[in-house]
């Protein structure tokens, strides 16, 4: 989301977002020296509600949810982004006290709107006003560009957030930046939406998997996990990605269910608590097999996980993990394979030979990856 700050030297209204290479930052408006900072102050902190709402309707988007059945979570979602056409009128004119009350809209986008309108009429400047009234509408068009897969921009900003859904053009996105490189470029974090970026990435690492199956003799479910022994490495979240594929799912069913259930629990929801209990029991099993052994000498018992990936920011870690998980094919493959050059004896290559050698592996398997990800091209679409 967009925040914004007081610049109480300058007498300015700042704009900063991050963009995944950094934040940037814009002017909004210059003020009157004498306007007061508290007032100021009012305005940036609304400002910035407002845009962490508008910027809700895009990680949480209406056609992700289960039904859009009236009461339902879909139906106060779709309510909610229809609420975009009501926040200019909020701003030019909102709900004023009187007779000792306020009407107050049940739209939190529509009510930061009338709380933005009251903090300008109390400054009464009119050119920060219309300067104000320009940046909401800027930043609607923003949310509006980044659903349209159009990260540019101050839609940018995108790229740092956790979406529910994943744009077909997001995808497709990623999909050609893996294709130039499997392992992931560093364009993959700073140009396309995680959660998009993630589910290609997950076509690929079964791909990857598939290529270094073929040449170990690892089931494809397990050889991130055999990787592991070769270079310390999370292997978990891939593993369960990779078994959720095998099962028959999609990458795209795969990692927006992930993320949607690291939102929730993000939101305070317990999405699955029956899956809770089950690692509750299973906890109370270790501890007592801890206490038995007198083996848990800190006191810590097993960590118990709500989700596999970090809630603040699901999706980004989940596409870390998924190249993670691609690095670990390889390692895998690189084990394995025949040498390139018909091999050397053990410690006789140099510094550069070695590193022409991984370089020469790293190609040829990202010459595998590429042919079995062209074969199941069908699962990502």
């Amino acid at each position: 989301m967009t925040r914004y700050c007081v610049d109480p030297v300058r007498h300015e209204l700042i704009a900063t977002w991050g963009s995944g290479e950094g934040d940037l930052a814009a002017r909004v408006s210059a003020v009157p020296a004498g306007t007061g900072l508290a007032g100021l102050s009012r305005l940036a902190s609304v400002l910035t509600q407002f845009s962490a709402a508008a910027w809700h309707t895009y990680t949480h988007p209406a056609g992700a949810a289960h039904s859009l059945e009236p009461g339902t979570e879909g139906w106060r979602r779709e309510r909610e982004r229809e609420a975009f056409e009501e926040v200019a009128r909020a701003v030019e004119d909102p709900h004023l006290p009187h007779g000792g009350s306020i009407t107050v809209s049940s739209s939190p986008l529509v009510e930061n709107a009338n709380r933005i309108g009251r903090a300008l009429l109390a400054l009464a400047v009119p050119e920060l006003t219309e300067a104000v009234r320009a940046e909401v509408r800027a930043e609607l068009a923003a949310v509006e560009a980044a659903e349209l897969g159009a990260l540019s921009g101050r839609a940018q900003q995108a790229v740092l957030l956790s979406r529910e859904d994943a744009s077909p053009v997001q995808v497709a996105a990623a999909d050609r930046l893996l294709e130039d490189n499997p392992f992931g470029p560093a364009a993959l974090f700073s140009e396309v939406d995680p959660t998009a970026a993630a589910v290609a990435a997950a076509h690929w690492l079964a791909a990857a998997a598939e290529a270094a199956a073929a040449v170990s003799g690892h089931p494809a479910t397990e050889v991130v996990r055999e990787a592991d022994a070769v270079e310390s490495l999370p292997y978990e979240t891939p593993t369960l990605v990779l078994e959720l594929i095998e099962a028959g799912a999609s990458p795209y069913d795969v990692v927006t269910g992930l993320v949607r259930h690291a939102l929730r629990v993000a939101d305070g929801v317990l999405p699955d608590p029956a899956a809770f209990r089950e690692q509750l029991e299973e906890a109370e099993e270790l501890l007592a097999a801890y206490a038995e052994e007198d083996e848990d000498e800190d006191g810590d018992g097993p960590d118990l996980r709500l989700t596999p990936l970090d809630p603040k920011r699901p999706a980004r870690d989940l596409l870390e993990d998924l190249l993670t998980g691609i690095q670990g094919c390889w390692l895998l493959h690189d084990e394995y394979a025949e040498p390139l050059d018909g091999g050397a004896e053990e410690g006789a290559e140099g510094e550069e030979e070695a590193e022409a050698r991984q370089n020469g592996s790293r190609e040829a398997f990202a010459a595998l990856v590429r042919a079995v990800a062209a074969q199941h091209h069908d699962r990502l679409v």
